[in-house]
This record gives C-alpha cells, sequence and structure tokens, in this order.
C-alpha cells in the first residue's frame, strides 16, 4: 500500500459553518481502459470540481474519485497509482483482468460501497458534464435515492450514431425493457441503492436495464454531452451491436415469443397453401413452380437458423448463469489510509 498522501487544499468551510467532514461522502466511480491520454485531463478538471463542492458545502472532504481500471495494456494502471500517491482524493481499483465496462462498473461500485454515502457513475472521456454534479447531489439531498443523467440533444452525434441510438432505446422498449431514454451509464447511486443492486446476481450485466428496477425515488438531470477529450473510443461499431444484443437478451424474453409467433404464422401459410396445391392437382392444374419451391426452401432454411440462433443466445446465457463465476476479482485497492 502506498503512503497517502499530499493533501491539496483546505477543506474546511470559513464563517463558523459546520465542517464539511459532516456531509455525506460522495465518490465518483470511473471504470478506464487503456485511458492514458485522458486520465492527467480527466484527474484535474475532477479535482477542481470536487473541490469547489467541498467549499460550496454540498459534499464532505472525504468524498473521492475512484479510477477501475479494466485490465488496461498501456499505462493507464500506473498513472493511477501515481495519481494516488499525490492528489488527495484519488483512489484506485486494479481489476485481475480485463472484464468489460458493465463489470468494471459494477466492480468499483460494490468496492466502495462501504465507504461512501452515494455514487455517481461516469466515463473517463469526460464526454459527462461534471459541471451538473451539483444537481445530482441536490436530488439527492431532496431525498432522491437514484439521479438518471438523461442526454437533452444529441447533435453532437454524427447521423449513423444518433439513429442507432435512438433506435435501440426504442427497439429495448418496444421488447418491454424498462429503460430510461437517452442515459447511458451516467447516474447517481445511494448506498442504499448500492445495497439493493447487490443483491442482483446475474452475471450477464445491462445496468442501464438492470438499476430502474431496484425502485425507489428517482430523477433526472438532463445535459449536453461533450466531444471526446482525447483518445479513441473504446465502443466501435461491433461492440455496439454486441452490447445491444447482451441488453435485449438479458432483460427480455419477446425474441423467444417473436420465434412462436413466426412460426404459427409459417406454419398456417404452409397448410394454406398445402390446401391450395391439393385443389390445383385434383382440377388437372399443373404446377411449375421451381423457383418458388427453392426460395421457400432457402427461407424457411433462413429463419430455422435464425430461430435457433436467438435461441442459443438465451441458453448460452443460462449456461454463464448457471456457473455462478465470479464478475470480477480486485487484485490491488489503493485507499485513505485508516
Amino acid at each position: 500500500m502506498f503512503g497517502k498522501k499530499v493533501i491539496i487544499s483546505n477543506i474546511y468551510n470559513q464563517g463558523g459553518k459546520k465542517k464539511v467532514s459532516e456531509r455525506k461522502r460522495l465518490y465518483i466511480v470511473i471504470p478506464c481502459y487503456n485511458e492514458e491520454d485522458v486520465l492527467p485531463e480527466t484527474e484535474k478538471r475532477l479535482t477542481i470540481k470536487l473541490e469547489n463542492m467541498i467549499e460550496n458545502n454540498l459534499i464532505s472532504s472525504k468524498s473521492r474519485i475512484v479510477f477501475v481500471d479494466d485490465g488496461s495494456m498501456d499505462k493507464t494502471w500506473s498513472m493511477i497509482s501515481q495519481m494516488y500517491k499525490n492528489n488527495l482524493y484519488v483512489i484506485g481499483i486494479k481489476s485481475s483482468r480485463n472484464r468489460g465496462h458493465q463489470n468494471t462498473l459494477l466492480e468499483g461500485l460494490m468496492t466502495v460501497i462501504d465507504d461512501c454515502d452515494m455514487v455517481v457513475s461516469m466515463d473517463a472521456d469526460l464526454q459527462d458534464d461534471i459541471e451538473v454534479l451539483d444537481l445530482f447531489v441536490e436530488k439527492y439531498n431532496a431525498g432522491c435515492d437514484i439521479v438518471y443523467g438523461v442526454r437533452s440533444t444529441r447533435k453532437k452525434d454524427t447521423w449513423f450514431k444518433r439513429v442507432t441510438a435512438q433506435g435501440f432505446y426504442k427497439v429495448m422498449a418496444w421488447m418491454g425493457v424498462d429503460i430510461v431514454y437517452n442515459h447511458a451509464d451516467y447516474r447517481l447511486l445511494s448506498k442504499k441503492a448500492l445495497k439493493e443492486l447487490e443483491n442482483f446476481k446475474e452475471v450477464n450485466l445491462f445496468l442501464r436495464g438492470i438499476v430502474p428496477m431496484i425502485g425507489f425515488k428517482t430523477d433526472i438531470v438532463e445535459y449536453e454531452r461533450n466531444e471526446r477529450f482525447a483518445g479513441e473510443s473504446k465502443y466501435p461499431l461491433k461492440k455496439m451491436i454486441a452490447f445491444a444484443i447482451d441488453g435485449i437478451t438479458s432483460l427480455s424474453i419477446k425474441p423467444i415469443r417473436f420465434i412462436t409467433s413466426m412460426g404459427i404464422v409459417i406454419f398456417a401459410i404452409s397448410i394454406l397453401l398445402l390446401a391450395y396445391y391439393i385443389t390445383g392437382y385434383f382440377l388437372g392444374k399443373t404446377v411449375q413452380g421451381w423457383a418458388t419451391l427453392v426460395v421457400s426452401i432457402w427461407g424457411i432454411g433462413g429463419l430455422e437458423l435464425l430461430s435457433i440462433g436467438v435461441i442459443g443466445e438465451y441458453i448460452g446465457k443460462i449456461y454463464m448463469e448457471t456457473k455462478e463465476r465470479p464478475r470480477y476479482i480486485v487484485e490491488e485497492y489503493l485507499k485513505d489510509e485508516e
């Protein structure tokens, strides 16, 4: 364990007010994967923001910035370790290997659950507007256990990104998933909500769909998402599609029901066609239809393969759930010395 630490500023209020340490402890949990390009600026901006909130008596001086390394291949963890030694507000968590964004986020949330009063999760790329953190805390102080950061506009997205993202939320809603429109993973959770989230044991994580299941008093904070400060997005199209499939199959059984309905419809059509061809046979009509036959075989065969694939996706998830493997393993936890 590294020795702790250089103190950045005086964190007590003036004018005879109560000490800030009596305020609630806010932990900002940030999953990181190969984020060496953005970490220095992220640390700088969040430190300034945290100090301002402490000086304004919004949060406790024991509030912290939690960087969670998701098995990065670059200098991310060494940078987090150095920040931990030099910055009063930074603590670090190192995952034993790369487990993906959702598992790493959960790892951070569950690791700090006993040290904080509330947690805000956000990405490391500074696209989430940190200036609305005050609004998150104000709504928490007003009694909200969950506060969602919701994008007010998608004007900065490309046409493709905007259409696919909005389509994703609409499909999820159509599938019966309780999901907050235009919300990603920028949210506040109280300790009470974290304790309930801890009871959700599924391995196939989709936190955007799981958190609304918790219930409790909720609210939203609208903000405009910024451009990525530096580096490249860790969610290319391939990962976005996989993420969407995981979200749908983890939280909805409508695809299975759709296959059943499709099977009934195709079976009904086949009965009608059978009746039609039998009638034609007795009326002496010859049926040419080789092209129709080939197209039908290929069409039905394709539908069967698609159906098997969808069913297989669900069976695969059942397989992973029954193993009950750990969703994450903490290799190292750099925290305040007692």
